[in-house]
């Protein structure tokens, strides 16, 4: 009998394959990194053989420390990280070229040739989103006109293009031998080509960016049963029944099912989702209007969304080029070495400055610094900065909704940092909640394959799993916080124009 659902969360740093049972609780976890590949400043790769691997190995890995046989997992569902983009032949599932990740700012020459033609919100109304290198149409667009003979393969239709959730799909499907080209609204709503109300690619937006639409996958619903995984291997045979956009699988895992309710997920980069109900709302305060989910054929939910491009990659610096930590844990020792920041503040403007600012001429930036400052206040700083972008988001997402957020729930991986966590409350001012099951990516993309294949009868299962583990109040004293953001904010502005 199938007691348990699993989930692929192919992310930023790492792959993992993790499986629940009906109550939502975690039953085994297995997970690998992978090689961060840097050519050059601002370029950020990923080889797609290795994660293809990683993924198979830690399938076998949550398999076996479960205990369990593929008989027993009634479905899997797949999330990812979104806009990373790789095009691969059709014929051979050979990458032409490395995964272009998220972060890679590459191609701001095409982000500001497009601008100039009609400014930053060119497609705004159709995609919801800014032009930015982030998205992956630009990313493709450069693969095109890059790499050899790409163009002229991928308009003979010879050649294939996906975000993660494509790539793993497709693999896990057949690969040559009749894998499926599908990806969901929530990953399609990343790339800049697809049309928010219909669901469906832009042909216009096509041309304009210079896409050949015979490489696109089609676009199905995010819970529905897409085909099996082949026979060879450990999960063979088991259905692939939901695919979500990692920050989309974490809402639905959070249980912010209704308008109004919004979660905050700390990984890599931070990411705030506001459901805003099956109508899309379009931001005038710099955020992104973004799929939710679509469940079978019920109505499209739409979110607004704050996109960070460096929190917990922050604290991956410090460690890696610094060394000023040997673990990613120990920043919270070290930061509690001291009372405060010292008046240090770090804007970690790595990749420019995504919401609200939207500012690809930005770059880093630590601020404040005398000689009183030490690695206590550094420490400091970079979890402040995780904070304070966040509120920058909050009070965007309260502009554009009109409805101030009340309290927050958290997950990801930066949410077991219990200085972080209260800080955020006292510079928000509103309570923090953290769930039993703090990574609620992967619970969020077994839902939505769970709810194809009737492991779940519905939302109501969803609300019914979702506990509370923790929650931080404000403590702070609501001048001292205002005094704090104030000086965030000027040094933010310190970053921009830094690119020419």
């Amino acid at each position: 009998m199938a007691s348990y659902v699993a989930a692929i969360d192919q992310g930023t740093t790492s792959t993992r394959c993790m499986i629940f049972d009906h109550s939502g609780q975690v039953v085994a976890v297995d997970q690998m990194e992978h090689r961060q590949i840097f050519p050059r400043a601002g370029w950020v790769e990923h080889e797609p053989a290795e994660i293809w691997s990683n993924t198979r190995q830690v399938c076998a890995g949550a398999l076996a420390k479960a205990d369990l046989v593929a008989s027993e997992i009634a479905a899997c569902g797949i999330t990812n990280q979104r806009e990373t983009t790789v095009v691969w032949e059709k014929d051979t599932g050979k990458p032409v070229y490395n995964a272009i990740v998220w972060q890679d700012t590459r191609t701001d020459e095409i982000v500001n040739r497009l601008a100039a033609e009609g400014g930053q919100n060119l497609f705004h109304q159709q995609t919801g989103l800014t032009l930015s290198p982030y998205f992956s149409a630009t990313k493709l667009r450069w693969i095109l006109d890059n790499v050899d003979g790409v163009r002229e393969r991928a308009e003979k239709g010879e050649l294939l293009f996906g975000n993660m959730d494509t790539w793993v799909l497709w693999n896990s499907t057949g690969g040559p031998d009749g894998g499926l080209h599908v990806t969901d609204p929530t990953n399609a709503s990343r790339t800049l080509l697809m049309d928010l109300r219909s669901l469906q690619w832009d042909p216009d937006i096509c041309r304009e960016i210079g896409i050949p639409m015979a490489m696109l996958p089609e676009i199905r619903s995010s819970s529905e049963v897409y085909g099996r995984f082949r026979e060879r291997g450990v999960f063979g045979g088991i259905p692939i029944a939901g695919i979500l956009g990692d920050q989309q699988a974490a809402t639905f895992g959070q249980a912010c099912l209704s308008p109004g309710e919004a979660k905050n997920t700390y990984g890599t980069g931070n990411f705030l989702l506001l459901n805003t109900g099956t109508e899309p709302v379009l931001s005038n305060n710099g955020l992104l209007t973004t799929v939710g989910y679509k469940i079978g054929t019920n109505e499209t939910v739409y979110c607004l969304e704050g996109s960070i491009a460096v929190t917990g990659s922050l604290v991956q610096w410090l460690r890696d080029n610094l060394g000023l930590i040997a673990t990613a844990p120990e920043i919270e020792q070290v930061a509690r070495s001291v009372d405060d920041n010292g008046g240090a503040y770090f804007v970690p403007a790595f990749s420019g400055l995504f919401a609200p600012h939207w500012r690809s001429d930005a770059r880093g930036a630590i601020v404040g610094l005398t000689r009183y400052v030490n690695r206590g206040h550094l420490a400091r700083a970079v979890l402040e900065a995780t904070a304070f972008q966040t509120r920058e988001i909050v009070e965007a997402m309260n502009a554009d909704s009109g409805v101030p957020l009340k309290s927050l729930k958290v997950d990801g991986g930066m949410v077991g940092n219990e200085l972080l966590m209260q800080f955020q409350a006292d510079i928000l001012g509103v309570p923090v909640i953290r769930p039993v099951v703090a990574e609620t990516t992967a619970l969020g993309a077994a839902y939505a394959a769970g709810l194809a294949v009737g492991f779940w009868e519905g939302e109501a299962d969803i609300r019914t799993n979702w506990a509370k583990d923790k929650q931080w109040d404000p403590a702070m004293p609501a001048d001292l916080r205002e005094r704090q953001y104030q000086q965030w904010q000027k040094a933010v502005t310190k970053t921009f124009g830094w690119v020419e």
